[in-house]
């Protein structure tokens, strides 16, 4: 049963025009991730969807009503649309049990008593029951977001739309907003997500649409997008969530810098904590404890390549770095208890010297 249906709608800014010529159907109970490069039109896809931005031409239907026909009433199809922005959006004056109690008292007249009753219900769902009488100021941001979330659903929509809603969370937290969003994709909500949470759009969604070109470029399940996308932009830019490439340019790099940038690459590659940790460990021990310490002392072979590819064929990941400088081994010349962690790590080491120091690992 179809939801949503999008023709031919296009948003034009003076400067730019995200979406050219969108067309596309939602059914009841998809849960769709949008995923591609910045300012490829993902959020305004889901700003027009509930016309917090008003599109130039073309046409929106909710639920087989026309939203964009001029004498259409916003604030009943809005009952049926939530929505959740990676700013959180709450009422800063209110507690955390008034936040969610203030749509259904205002909007759906619903009694003080019942949305009370509710907003607490809903507080349990989202683990936040003892949160109830504190203010915003008070919580976490992982913790916003779910009250985020509680008050989207308090309007009990049959839509929800999430715009890049851990994109503002520091990484610890997260994960207590996704576990959240995937709870209620099992309960068969409707929902569109704008995210860069690439393992989670893959877990808990049954379509993908990548974005580019001014609209939705591939549409298919997470399977075809991920593993074997049919477009070659949609090939471009899965191909770089599983290729880190960086160099290292001299003897005193920023280490938590390299470090976040390992991080995120786990989170684009979808890699699973045990082999994010198992990267960062060789690169840590090839690199940091092998190579670098060898050129900081020489001061010569800089600059450090490095790069990390994820493999979907086998799940294998190679580490790999060529630097410059005299012939030098760090498994065999290097710290000798750096040298066994990274072989114990590894399934297979390879080292070649052909005026460039080369060397990988395979995980």
């Amino acid at each position: 049963m179809s939801m949503i249906r999008i023709e031919h709608l296009r948003k034009e800014y003076p400067n730019a025009t995200p979406l050219e010529d969108v067309c596309v159907e939602i059914n009841k109970g998809d849960v769709i991730s949008v995923i591609g490069p910045s300012g490829t039109g993902k959020s305004t896809l889901l700003r027009c969807l509930n016309r917090l931005e008003d599109p130039t031409s073309g046409k929106i239907f909710v639920d087989g009503e026309e939203i964009t026909d001029p004498k259409c009433k916003m604030n009943l199809v809005r009952r049926k649309m939530g929505m959740v922005f990676q700013s959180f959006n709450l009422f800063d004056n209110l507690t955390v049990v008034e936040n969610i109690m203030s749509a259904p008292v205002h909007l759906l007249k619903m009694p003080k008593q019942q949305a009370h009753e509710e907003a607490l219900t809903l507080l349990d769902r989202v683990g936040l029951r003892d949160k109830a009488e504190n203010f915003p100021s008070e919580l976490s941001g992982g913790q916003k977001q779910r009250v985020a979330i509680a008050r989207a659903i308090a309007m009990k929509p049959e839509i929800l739309l999430f715009d890049e809603p851990t994109s503002a969370l520091d990484p610890t937290m997260v994960g207590e907003v996704l576990s959240v969003i995937r709870s209620l994709a099992e309960e068969g909500m409707t929902m569109m997500i704008v995210t860069h949470e690439m393992k989670f759009a893959r877990d808990v969604s049954n379509r993908v649409f990548y974005m580019d070109d001014g609209g939705i470029y591939e549409d298919g399940t997470p399977e075809q997008i991920f593993e074997h996308p049919e477009k070659e932009r949609t090939r471009r830019f899965i191909k770089r969530l599983k290729t880190l490439e960086f160099e290292i340019a001299d003897a005193e790099p920023d280490y938590p810098a390299l470090l976040r940038a390992l991080e995120q690459f786990g989170k684009s590659a979808m890699l699973s904590a045990q082999a994010l940790r198992r990267t960062i460990l060789v690169f840590e021990e090839i690199v940091m404890q092998g190579v670098l310490p060898k050129l900081r002392e020489t001061q010569n072979g800089f600059p450090i390549r490095v790069s990390i590819e994820h493999s979907d064929a086998d799940g294998s990941i190679a580490v790999s770095a060529v630097y410059g400088g005299a012939r030098f081994d760090p498994l065999t010349d290097g710290d000798s208890l750096s040298a066994t962690i990274a072989k114990k790590l590894a399934k297979r080491t390879d080292f070649a010297f052909d005026g460039e120091n080369r060397i990988i690992a395979v995980i």
